[in-house]
């Protein structure tokens, strides 16, 4: 087990590994904790979704951390160094260009281009799901979850996902995923990332330039009413979306996670 590990542990079937490490934590195990799944009988995503992968053919992972260090407000920097550092990794095992894993603001590793098949252009690779308890105490606890489809065929995608989903596979046009190796790279990037953060220091140039929401028409789905907007950017502050706003006064808001249950992507229509 690397130092930077103070607990890890890998199981063949699991409810869910947001669910182990977030026990873990509240039984006193210190950062930073990881438990790692063949398959998950209850994975979840935002909002409440599933998240369904067959045995082998996703890396499943759930990582636990006690961020006494950081900022309650820049908590959502842990998801954020997770979803960098799982681009990185999965970009050298798989092959792929630098930068051909895009973020899709909140929460998920995407990947476009023509021919995707997508309605948008854009086909889902990985998502993550961060969870919280006690910010802004004396034992804050964050479990950052994360699942992307790897070694998996697109022959053997679910029917009702075969549309809007990909896998590190597919993206490579049919290089097998070794999830080992790419536990490994991830691990090694997350572990730099985090070391960085703890520092002070956060890839600021990296969270945004990947970013694939900037740009683009976009529906916000929420409790209080769905809306279509304009993406401009994202806030390295709060982690919120930068959308255009006629009505406040500086012609743009900011939207925090916690405000909407789902982004849809439109068409790109420039930078500002």
């Amino acid at each position: 087990m690397t130092p930077f590990l103070a607990r890890q542990q890998r199981f063949d079937l699991v409810g869910s590994t947001n669910d182990v490490v977030r026990a873990w934590l509240a039984e006193g195990t210190p950062e930073v904790c990881l438990a790692v799944a063949d398959e998950q009988a209850a994975g979840r995503g935002r909002a409440g979704r599933r998240w369904v992968a067959p045995r082998g053919a996703a890396l499943l992972l759930s990582l636990g951390f006690r961020p006494t260090w950081l900022d309650p407000e820049r908590a959502w920097r842990l998801a954020a160094i997770a979803a960098l550092a799982m681009a990185d990794a999965a970009e050298e095992v798989a092959g792929l260009p630098d930068g051909a894993i895009r973020l899709k603001w909140p929460n998920d590793l995407v990947v476009e281009g023509e021919g995707s098949g997508a309605a948008d252009g854009v086909r889902k690779l990985a998502g993550l799901l961060g969870e919280t308890d006690g910010l802004g105490t004396a034992d804050p606890r964050v479990v950052v979850g994360l699942g992307i489809n790897a070694d998996w065929r697109a022959a053997d995608f679910p029917v009702e996902l075969a549309d809007s989903m990909t896998s590190l596979r597919e993206a490579s046009h049919g290089r097998p995923i070794d999830l080992a190796l790419l536990l490994d790279a991830f691990l090694g990037r997350v572990e730099a990332r985090v070391e960085a953060l703890r520092g002070g220091r956060f890839d600021v140039a990296d969270w945004q330039g990947r970013q694939l929401t900037t740009g683009r028409i976009i529906r916000l789905d929420a409790p209080s009413g769905d809306e279509t907007v304009r993406a401009i950017g994202v806030d390295v502050s709060s982690g919120a979306l930068i959308v255009e706003d006629q009505a406040a006064p500086t012609g743009e808001r900011r939207v925090l996670v916690g405000e909407i249950s789902r982004v849809r992507l439109g068409a790109p229509v420039g930078v500002v």
